[in-house]
């Protein structure tokens, strides 16, 4: 009753722009770790984690008693971007945890608390460091909702509203090819996709006649999440640092998904041993409270007082879940433990795969998973890569939902099953995760 009330309630309240809402009609009372108790007395698997904002899970006891002491403690809640006991202690922990020369040494700013503003601080801090305004983005990309942002992203739904135009259209932009191995747009698989994106970019900057002129940066995800978990080779990214770095061009690494841990390392650049001009974080950096900044050589620091400001910047709370958070994910080598569950999940997924043909590729980095569903009956590309089956894929989710697991999905046409879930996550809960998306698929396609 409660929950059919509070639902009712939320959609002649709420926008239309509604999203998890909608696909997941859960209405959360309580969470801890990786489970949440509806209003309707059920428990869940949560393998959202908040679009894989809780690292460390619902109300981990670490984050939540230094949360009530910092409460108790009367320190202030909102301090703009003056500095308090808390903020240092975040900086202090967030800087040794860096990526490559970034750490120690990086310039710190804090944005308005998404992850989109932190995107539109670093393109602002670009083109003012280098006085150049072009950008070169990726296909598939999702970097923010914001007008700036949605510009870099691939969906046209995302560049000025749904009929993909307006002032988001006009920024510019340039893209390239992702280096997406299941459907490569050069039709080679995802290696020699990513050489010729970043043999690509070389050229459009060696080349005077190329028609795009140098840009102030380039903007990538390592692992694009809402683009369908889709892994970039370390080969490519090392390329891209390279090319960019030989034509004076600043690299952006997002990471505001597949930072602190979510990919088998702190941050996801790092496997390639890559690290940007430019590090954008958020989601986890907060420990579950809204927190986002930007982390930047700082011979790039050009700004003047007020060049980007934001009234939440001084979220207490934020910096002490945060904290927490980062120390937390290190001191519990929760990224080794990332690498090795998701690992072991994406083994059972793909033994899934040998009896459910609608699963046509599972892939992704630690516990950032996906599993592109297909259409078998399809007909295969070059690749032999079959269709998407949106339709199936929808019906799957609220299959699994019926049986207590919450996801979502993603991709191209929503086509692709995405985990993200705490990296507290058991073993036993794991194999539960597997269990129920079994019996989910058995179950619709059955009913197919």
């Amino acid at each position: 009753m409660l929950r059919a009330q509070l639902l009712d309630r939320q959609e002649r309240r709420e926008s239309a722009a509604r999203t998890y809402a909608r696909t997941l009609p859960v209405a959360p009372v309580t969470a801890l770790g990786a489970e949440v108790t509806g209003a309707d007395g059920r428990t869940y698997l949560d393998c959202l984690s908040g679009a894989g904002t809780l690292a460390l899970g619902h109300n981990h006891p670490a984050v939540t008693g230094a949360l009530r002491t910092a409460l108790d403690s009367g320190a202030p809640l909102h301090t703009l971007d003056m500095i308090t006991p808390q903020k240092d202690a975040f900086t202090t922990e967030l800087l040794v945890r860096l990526p490559g020369d970034l750490r120690d040494r990086a310039k710190l700013h804090f944005c308005s608390p998404a992850g989109t503003d932190a995107v539109e601080a670093a393109v602002k801090l670009a083109r003012d460091a280098t006085g150049r305004t072009g950008i070169v983005s990726f296909t598939g990309a999702y970097h923010g909702m914001t007008l700036g942002a949605a510009a870099l992203s691939g969906p046209s739904r995302m560049r000025g509203g749904s009929a993909g135009t307006g002032p988001a259209d006009a920024q510019p932009v340039t893209r390239l090819p992702y280096p997406y191995g299941y459907r490569c747009p050069f039709g080679l698989g995802a290696e020699e996709g990513g050489r010729l994106s970043a043999r690509l970019l070389e050229n459009y900057l060696t080349d005077p006649s190329s028609g795009v002129g140098t840009p102030a940066a380039v903007i990538l995800e390592v692992v694009q999440g809402e683009g369908g978990v889709v892994e970039g080779p370390d080969s490519w990214l090392r390329e891209i640092r390279r090319v960019t770095a030989e034509n004076n061009v600043l690299l952006i690494i997002d990471e505001v998904q597949t930072g602190i841990g979510r990919t088998g390392d702190y941050w996801a650049c790092e496997r390639a041993g890559v690290t940007p001009d430019i590090l954008v974080t958020s989601k986890a950096v907060g420990g579950g409270l809204p927190l986002a900044l930007i982390a930047y050589d700082p011979a790039l620091d050009t700004w003047r007082p007020g060049d980007h400001t934001g009234t939440f910047r001084g979220n207490t709370l934020a910096m002490v879940a945060g904290e927490i958070t980062l120390r937390t994910v290190a001191e519990e080598q929760l990224a080794e433990r990332a690498a090795k569950l998701g690992g072991t999940i994406r083994a059972g997924l793909r033994e899934l795969a040998r009896e459910h043909r609608h699963i046509g590729e599972v892939r992704g980095r630690g516990l950032m998973i996906g599993a592109e569903l297909v259409d078998p009956e399809g007909e295969a590309d070059e690749l032999g890569s079959l269709p998407a089956a949106p339709e199936f894929a929808s019906r799957l989710r609220a299959a699994c939902l019926a049986r207590g697991l919450m996801l979502e999905l993603g991709g191209r046409r929503d086509s692709v099953l995405r985990l993200l879930p705490p990296l507290v996550l058991s073993d036993e809960q794991a194999d539960s995760v597997l269990n129920r998306l079994s019996d989910a698929l058995a179950d619709v396609e059955r009913a197919a």
